[in-house]
This record gives C-alpha cells, structure tokens and sequence, in this order.
C-alpha cells in the first residue's frame, strides 16, 4: 500500500482547496468545499467560452475560476488539490504540486472522508454500472435505503452537501478514481473483470490492474472482497489477511460465492455455496456477460444480508440499465439495440457475444489506443454489415475491411438510415461504438439519447 504523507483529519481541517477539472465530479466538490467554508478555487484547460454553463453555477456559488490553462502560480496559495477523474495525472501542474508535497486527492476519496454508512464498492473494466445499479435495485428490493454513488451516478459529494441519508451507499469507482484514492475503506469491494483499456493512462496491464487492486487495500477483519475467479488478473489480486473472501464463476465450483451448475446442455441453475438456488432462466437481462454481472450481484449482496435464495428473487425484477444492450423497438423483424456505453474494445465483443441474430453494427469514436483486431473472428462470424462513424473510423475499417463489407458515415441520423437500408428480417441493428463519445459528443448518454431518437423516428414512419 502507498501510504501518502497525510491523514484524512488533516485535510478535513485545511481551508484551502484547488479543485482542478470542472466537469460534473469537479462541481460537486466545489459545492462541497464551498457548504464547508472553505476557500475554493476551481481549474480547468477549457476557456470560458468552451463551458458557459459551469461559469455560470461557479458565478452563482461565488467560487473564484480560472480558466483556459493550469498556472503552477495557483499552487502558492492552497493547502490541497481535488483533482478530477478525467484529468492527466502527469500535467506539470500536478508534477509539481507532487514535489512540493501539497496533497493530491480525488473527488470520491476527499467526499468519503464525511461518510457514516458502509459502502459497497464496485469496479472493473466492463459491467460496473449495471451491476451497481444492479445492487441498488435488488437492496431496495429487501427493504433497503441504499443510494447510488460515484462514476455511474451522483458524485459522492453530493450525497454528503445534501445529507441525504442511507443504510448503504453503492459505489462505482473508476480506475481514474481509485488512483487517488488512499483512505477509502469500502466494506464490501468488487472486482468484475480486468482487460486492456486506459492504455495512455495505463500503459500496463500490471499498472491497470495495480490501480484497481486499490480498492481492496484498507479492507480489514469483518469485511467482504468479492473476486471473479474466472479472470486471471482479478484472482492474482492482492487482498489484505483476514478479509472475508467471496467468489463468483461461470465455469467452475465454488466454495463461498456463487456458480453454475451445468446438468446438461438445457439445464443450467444458480449456485451459492452449496445450495442451487434457481435455474439461470430467472436473470432477466440476455447474454452470457449479464448471467456473470448477475452471480457478481449475489455474492455482494449476500455479504451483507445472508439470505441468498431471497436476493436472487430480488434480483428478478431488475430492467437493466440505460445504454447497455438497451432493446429500443423492432420494426419488420429488425431489432434495435442501444450499447453506447460501449467504450472499449472488450464491450464490444461483450455485446456481440449477446446475439445469435446477424448484426448490423455501427461503431467508432474517439478510440483509447486498443487494437481492433482481436475481434476479427467475432466480426467475421456475426457482423452482416459495418458502419463505421467518428474519428477511429479508418482504423475500424483498416482492421475489418477484407472480412465485411463496410461503410463510412459522418452523422448519427446517417448511420441509422445506412443501418435500416442494410437490414433484414430476424437481424439486429447495433450502436456499440466500442469508443468513447468525446470526439462527437459530451459523453456516452449524450450519444445514446442521440442514437436512441434516430430509431424513434425510424420506428414511427409509415412504411
């Protein structure tokens, strides 16, 4: 563990914070910081003109700003710095603060400093949101006031600057996260997967996986690290002596946590421990990915109520979650599916593993460095046509272009239009960008809502 040369009493008393990054986690310690008294200063590379919104809310909360470049000048008068999830760690802002040893701390670390209810933490490359989410439903299912909290939701600030109440808080932490997290002691914490993806901040998949091991790091007697034994990168984890651990599997028995149990072909049913609980039929999100999400699902939230057959049933009610394999309509036999939260490499197999059905796809984006080809086999046997869109748009096609026939669009309304002509009765259209959004848009909802009302008016026109 990297223990950082302060203690959370300490920054709870400094006065002066830097915030620095102004979007939707950099405001929320702004509001946060400024409920407390303190003085605050909000930092971002953006101009002014670049963010009129956040200008406005810093105006309105009188929060002094400045804008359009990080000056080290701010450094001589803040005792610590709030940096946001999306902001370089290796900005020579930051490099110097480090040098003078001004404390560097996220927005969820800093926020949990003011917690008093235990938190059910999730991280991962692929499934985080819908497994939080997941366990929010099925908590308040058992009659749980649990609240949602982190990269999927609400910023942890916001839940202590209104003091909203709860039994629980769960949380979805990102790597961007966890990297400036030091005290954060979660008392369940879940590792879903681990596969390439952040390559320009993590270059490694030992970095990666180092940065996501953090979130086991101050567990002690009493609590639960829940672990995908099926990912080799998870089960080498580190975690700390006397830690209850927990499992999850697709493929193999497990002792303490939850499995499947193959009888044959057709029959399948939920493990945990040594108990079958349910045949696989009762999940009710499709794909082998969600049947995985949902043991994670069991085994978090049986750690804390000890009934695993009534958190299964729980569990049965939950619709899934906006932007994941989200089914939009079908019209002539075509379906429409909305996965824009499909940002990485991996997420796109994840979706295309989903369907028996062939596949219309449209995909790119603003690419995070990954490479294409390890898809080339999925591709080739369930992608009927391809368009590509954004700005990895020829690095797709570079990588497909000899096994499917592709197109190239340069709008969202395009690409549904180019989706539908290409069509067919029993086949799926598909956004599953397997990039991030910022090159077209400010996140992955924006685009999905976007992708989401293209197929709307498709749907209602007159054939």
């Amino acid at each position: 563990m990297n223990i950082p040369a302060f203690k959370p009493d300490e920054i709870k008393s400094f006065k002066r914070a830097l915030i620095i990054g102004a979007g939707k986690s950099g405001l929320a310690s702004a509001k946060l910081l400024k409920k407390q008294k303190k003085t605050v200063i909000v930092n971002d590379i953006k101009k002014e003109e670049e963010i009129p919104d956040v200008v406005k809310t810093l105006k309105e909360l009188q929060i002094d700003y400045v804008l359009g470049h990080h000056s080290e000048d701010l450094l001589a008068s803040i005792d610590f710095i709030i940096v946001s999830p999306g902001v370089s760690p290796k900005i020579p802002i930051l490099q110097t603060a480090q040098q003078k040893n001004i404390p560097i701390l996220g927005e969820f670390e800093y926020a949990y400093y003011f917690t008093n209810v235990p938190v059910i933490a999730v991280t991962g490359t692929n499934g985080k949101t819908t497994v939080t989410c997941w366990i929010h439903h099925t908590l308040r299912e058992l009659g749980f006031n649990s609240v949602l909290a982190g990269n999927n939701d609400t910023p942890l600030s916001d839940i202590i600057t209104n003091n909203i109440q709860s039994d629980l808080i769960v949380a979805e932490l990102s790597s961007y996260q966890l990297e400036y997290s030091y005290y954060f002691h979660p008392r369940v914490a879940v590792v879903l997967n681990i596969t390439p993806d952040h390559i320009t901040r993590h270059p490694t998949m030992k970095e990666y996986t180092n940065v996501k091991n953090k979130i086991y790091q101050n567990q002690a007697k009493g609590d639960f690290a829940v672990l995908n034994k099926d990912d080799e990168w998870v089960s080498s984890m580190i975690i700390p002596l006397y830690v209850n651990k927990f499992y999850f599997s697709l493929n193999r028995k497990i002792d303490s946590g939850a499995w499947i149990l193959t009888r044959d072909v057709d029959k399948r049913y939920i493990c945990f421990d040594e108990e079958i609980l349910d045949a696989v039929e009762c999940i009710p999100l499709k794909g082998l990915h969600n049947l995985s999400n949902a043991l994670a699902v069991l085994t978090s939230v049986s750690a804390v109520y000890n009934h695993p057959k009534q958190v299964l049933k729980a569990m049965a009610s939950f619709k899934g979650v906006p932007h994941r394999i989200e089914f939009l309509g079908n019209k002539n036999g075509v379906e429409f599916y909305n996965d824009s939260k499909s940002t990485n490499v991996e997420s796109l197999r994840v979706a295309l593993e989903s369907f028996n059905q062939p596949v219309i796809l449209i995909a790119g984006g603003r690419g995070k460095g990954a490479s294409y080809l390890p898809l080339r086999p999925l591709i080739k046997e369930k992608v009927h046509f391809l368009i590509t869109i954004g700005e990895d748009a020829e690095k797709i096609e570079k990588s497909f272009s000899d096994l499917v026939k592709i197109e190239r669009v340069q709008t969202m309304e395009e690409a549904v239009r180019t989706a539908w002509r290409n069509a067919f009765p029993s086949s799926v259209v598909l956004l599953s960008p397997a990039c991030a959004s910022f090159d077209m848009y400010p996140n992955y909802e924006v685009r999905g809502e976007h992708f989401k009302g293209c197929v709307q008016k498709l749907l209602t026109e007159e054939l």
